[in-house]
């Protein structure tokens, strides 16, 4: 089982800043990170297709340059980082998982993470043509298919794209379902755990990857349920 922080740690910092990614990094495998365009093209670490609910700015991000997506504060003083600033801080010391938020950004993304140890990134996306593109582009990265309502096997249309995972919401999870995945060969990655229930949950699942807003929150969990149980997770 591997953890990783969604948007860094966004219970904790503001979302998918450096701060938010340093707290992440202090208790998670993998770091999660959205991906988006500048007007000049320029990947930036953003979830939102507009700057309005994370920045003090207004607008789409594709209709901002990098430099005037810099002048901005995305919180509590907090600029907006790039991708490159991003794989500069977390690798390899800590993976990445870079979600690809809108189709056309493909290779404007692998341009950068091709310069980086494939075993410590994984690219996900709930595009399946963004899947298709980036197994072409680095088939030696691992990518997964997110979905939040149609995750039920079979798992043709995953495994078509050349996925290694599938990313289920966790209210759609049951064993079953990764007990399917994994038989066909995929991973399930589950988003997003927040509270003990969950914890409990993914347990029982046997899923590979945990996502969470609190990295440090869930490890003490983890830690805690492993000395006082058989079960390893």
């Amino acid at each position: 089982m591997f953890i990783v922080g969604h948007r860094g740690a966004r219970a904790v910092h503001p979302e998918n800043t450096v701060t938010a990614l340093k707290e992440g990094m202090k208790c998670a495998d993998f770091v999660e990170i959205d991906i988006r365009l500048t007007k000049d093209g320029i990947p930036v670490v953003m979830h939102d297709a507009t700057l309005d609910r994370t920045t003090n700015g207004s607008g789409p991000v594709s209709g901002k340059t990098l430099l005037e997506i810099q002048q901005l504060d995305a919180g509590d003083g907090h600029s907006v980082p790039t991708l490159q600033e991003v794989c500069d801080l977390c690798l390899p010391s800590c993976g990445i998982v870079a979600e690809i938020k809108e189709s056309g950004s493909e290779e404007a993304v692998c341009s950068i993470l091709c310069e980086y140890d494939p075993h410590f990134l994984w690219i996900v996306s709930f595009l399946p043509e963004s899947i298709r593109t980036v197994k072409r582009l680095l088939p030696r990265v691992k990518a997964g298919l997110i979905c939040s309502t149609d995750c039920d096997e079979p798992f043709s249309p995953v495994l078509s794209t050349g996925a290694d995972a599938i990313l289920p919401r966790t209210d759609n999870l049951t064993h079953e379902m990764v007990a399917e995945a994994h038989r066909q060969g995929l991973s399930v990655i589950i988003w997003t755990l927040n509270t003990p229930e969950a914890y409990l949950k993914a347990v029982a699942s046997d899923a590979d990857g945990w996502v969470t807003d609190d990295t440090c929150a869930l490890r003490t969990w983890v830690n805690h349920y492993q000395k006082n149980n058989t079960i390893r997770i």
